[in-house]
């Protein structure tokens, strides 16, 4: 079983030929709505990979909160660990989307920004049975280093995706099994460009210094650079026609946990994962781009 602590929001995205300027107004080519929310991804990505998900997080009395667990439910998460709160709404995503598949996202947290550490320590029974525990940093700092303790105290892996970013200390680094930062999250927690492969590499040793186990940094179409334990190098991207990259990120991370569980090694999972957001970016949308683990075979199985 996987557990993941985080996000559940609901995404109003506007696709337009370009982003606007500041206060500028430009006309979008059309509207469309999806669940979403970092961890509510990676929880829909483990299932759809085949994995046990359970998702502990927070949503509004409301319709978005409705279907954001529909959503979930749907491809088998259990949701009986999400809390829902009448004072507060479900956490929203405003993203735009340019012609060439980039993102800009503002996110309003609602529901999200009330899930506490007591929160978290209540589903004490979830994590002893977990394998492995994934956490962003979309909700609160304390409902994160609540998760990633109670990972590490029932033996779970613990895998922290900070994001979006936020400072952490290194006493919350080295509670991490998997440090799982993009680009420009590592930069930040680096205080240092992280464009090329070899820059990656230099901020991946630096994170580990401080602590964290293992540490792998998404590229983009750059692919990804592994710095762990059992193995370091580099994982190409597949090319594939992008259409939107909204939570690609965050199927990466489903994927590659889930066949890390089901005993890959490091370069195995992180291949999987690739090729699973891979499929997702060539797809509209945050859950609904998020494909099968049949699919991601069938892709692996055309790249031999």
């Amino acid at each position: 079983m996987i557990v993941v602590v985080g996000s559940l929001n609901f995404d109003l995205t506007v696709r337009t030929a370009r982003f606007p300027q500041p206060g500028e107004a430009v006309l979008g080519e059309d509207f469309t709505t999806a669940c979403g929310g970092k961890g509510a991804n990676q929880a829909y990505a483990v299932a759809r990979m085949g994995g046990r998900a359970v998702m502990i997080g927070c949503v509004g009395q409301d319709a978005f909160g409705e279907e954001s667990l529909a959503s979930l439910n749907a491809v088998g998460v259990d949701t009986r660990a999400v809390l829902r709160r009448a004072e507060t709404p479900t956490g929203v995503a405003f993203i735009l989307l340019d012609a060439n598949g980039q993102n800009e996202i503002v996110v309003a947290p609602g529901a999200n920004r009330t899930l506490r550490a007591a929160d978290v320590v209540q589903f004490a029974d979830r994590f002893r049975a977990a394998r492995a525990v994934i956490t962003q940093l979309e909700t609160t700092l304390e409902a994160t280093q609540a998760a990633l303790e109670q990972a590490r105290a029932a033996g779970a892996l613990a895998v922290l995706n900070p994001a979006p970013f936020s400072p952490i200390d290194d006493a919350t680094l080295r509670l991490c099994d998997f440090l799982i930062p993009n680009e420009n999250e590592a930069a930040h927690l680096c205080s240092c460009p992280v464009r090329t492969v070899q820059e990656a590499q230099a901020a991946a040793a630096q994170l580990r210094a401080r602590g964290a186990r293992n540490v792998l940094i998404t590229l983009g179409e750059k692919g990804v650079w592994v710095d762990a334990e059992q193995w370091q190098g580099h994982v190409p991207a597949f090319t594939v026609p992008v259409v939107d990259t909204v939570a690609a990120g965050d199927v990466f991370i489903g994927a590659f946990v889930t066949r890390l569980v089901e005993g890959a090694t490091v370069q195995e999972a992180t291949r999987f994962g690739c090729a699973a957001s891979a499929i997702a970016v060539t797809r509209k949308g945050a859950q609904p781009s998020i494909p099968t683990r049949q699919e991601v075979e069938a892709f692996l199985s055309n790249k031999q």
